[in-house]
């Protein structure tokens, strides 16, 4: 349903994160290796990161393939951070076609991701309606808003950023549940579930140290890429991953996330 990844280590242009590596986002765009559901990726993009001095993320989304934006082609390789998430998208049936329907979601310090799709998203909004937070990305015309404003609400709550995931992954799964294999960054870590979409893992050195890369599937041949098993919560920094059950207590998933 999409190709997402983030990066977490140390400052890297938009560039190196998105286009430059053998089979990057940008390729998995018009040529996924591993992906299960849908052939492409050309219902849009965005890409979000975070700068020096600003707590709010920057966003850049656009309703077209990742590589007719000759913009982006452009600004990426001038802008560096520390941390990034990335998505590009293959429309459920029923969504919006606009650009307020392609990941990342924002709001405050957070951003969110979104891989698979909900089963009954009719039921779902209407049960769990009350219960998003509200906030403009939450009422995007698109499933993901859904667990987008489950999350937001229970982080503005007081929840981790992998609680907040996790809570809204069981809210929906009481109302048909889907695949819900989702993606957050709050500019610190990054969190991440693991339902019914797979979702890959690499810490590796870099000449100014560690990084971390999650993503939908690998982005080059480098053998540390490790498969998350499914139904898990995944927490990474720039110098490693821990991965927990996503049906245990959420509170003790991860003590520095």
């Amino acid at each position: 349903m999409c190709r997402h990844t983030a990066y977490v280590g140390p400052p890297r242009t938009l560039h190196d994160v998105v286009v430059a590596p053998p089979h990057a986002l940008y390729e998995q765009s018009w040529a996924p290796a591993r992906q299960a559901h849908g052939t492409v990726n050309v219902d849009g993009f965005g890409v979000g990161w975070f700068v020096p001095g600003r707590t709010a993320p920057v966003r850049y989304r656009r309703a077209q393939p990742i590589w007719t934006d000759a913009s982006f082609a452009s600004l990426a390789p001038t802008i560096s951070s520390s941390v990034v998430l990335a998505a590009v998208r293959s429309a459920t049936p029923g969504t919006g076609p606009d650009e307020s329907a392609a990941a990342p979601f924002t709001h405050d310090r957070w951003l969110l991701s979104h891989n698979g799709r909900l089963d009954d998203w009719p039921t779902a909004r209407k049960a769990l309606g009350s219960r998003v937070a509200d906030v403009p990305d939450a009422l995007a015309p698109v499933d993901s808003a859904l667990l987008f404003g489950l999350a937001v609400a229970a982080w503005q709550g007081g929840a981790t950023l992998v609680a907040g995931l996790a809570d809204a992954v069981h809210q929906v799964e009481a109302y048909g549940g889907g695949r819900l294999t989702l993606l957050a960054t709050d500019g610190v870590s990054v969190a991440g579930t693991v339902v019914g979409e797979p979702m890959w893992t690499l810490t590796a050195p870099t000449p100014d140290g560690p990084a971390t890369w999650v993503a939908s599937e690998p982005h080059d041949d480098d053998p540390a890429w490790t498969l998350v098993p499914d139904r898990s919560l995944v927490v990474a920094f720039p110098d490693g991953v821990q991965v927990t059950p996503l049906d245990t207590t959420t509170s003790s998933t991860s003590s520095r996330s």
